[in-house]
């Protein structure tokens, strides 16, 4: 699976790259802060600041959280088996989490309008499933603008990745479902257009077992390896304790 590159290069504002104001008069240093102010706001809209506080191993996540979750550590140990979720794919058709039962998978956020960052984050997705060929490995991308991302648009995105449906699933809802789920089943925190830029993994068994940042290459390839190490955990004993509620060994 060959993902399809953006044919402009992406800036990105906050990372090291910051624009230098211009030497001249008083009206274009004015206007250059006018841009700048522009576009850090518009990256403040796509996605969470690489630097977080880390989740407490082992908290319930049973339920939504009040508040904004903290992330997940990059590995953790087993926890309770993630309650069910249903959405609708890309496809149109209904997404039912329970079908993920017996496979490892990796869940992210993002929006298809993102400028740049989603992009990104998006092609690593891809990069990890060309890498890690698996069928028994799952990635599912859940939008966190779905008044704009409806399965029209999901697919056409998805076309811009030659995502395979059969192993990546791209889903949309309701914005209420969307958010109990991004901060109670991931741990990761998504507002309309405002999400975090980790890819988080869960075991055969429906578990949280890592979490990690899809934008640093050195991160991605832990994030490799950690699912290379969920794919070699037995499938079929994985398979058959895949029900909620089901208590870690």
């Amino acid at each position: 699976m060959n993902a399809i590159r953006s044919t402009a290069p992406i800036r990105r504002i906050g990372s090291g790259d910051t624009p230098r104001a211009p030497s001249g008069g008083r009206r274009e240093r004015g206007l250059w802060l006018a841009v700048a102010a522009a576009a850090a706001l518009l990256h403040a809209g796509c996605g969470r600041p690489t630097v977080e506080p880390v989740a407490k191993v082992g908290a319930d996540r049973s339920a939504p959280a009040a508040e904004p979750p903290e992330p997940a550590p990059e590995r953790m140990p087993p926890g309770p088996v993630a309650v069910p979720f249903e959405l609708t794919e890309r496809s149109g058709e209904t997404f039912d989490s329970t079908s993920l039962a017996g496979k490892v998978w990796m869940a992210s956020v993002f929006f298809a309008n993102c400028p740049g960052t989603c992009f990104r984050e998006n092609q690593a997705v891809a990069d990890i499933l060309r890498h890690v060929p698996d069928p028994d490995f799952v990635a599912v991308s859940v939008t966190c603008d779905p008044d704009n991302d409806t399965p029209e648009a999901l697919r056409r995105y998805a076309d811009r990745f030659d995502a395979p449906p059969e192993r990546w699933k791209f889903l949309t809802g309701d914005m209420a479902t969307i958010k109990t789920i991004a901060n109670g089943t991931f741990l990761l925190p998504a507002e309309v257009g405002v999400h975090s830029e980790r890819g988080v993994v869960f075991d055969r068994r429906g578990r949280l077992r890592g979490s990690y940042l899809l934008l640093q290459p050195d991160r991605v390839k832990l994030l490799e390896a950690l699912i290379r190490d969920l794919l070699a955990e037995p499938a079929a004993e994985a398979a058959a304790a895949a029900v909620p509620g089901s208590p870690a060994p």
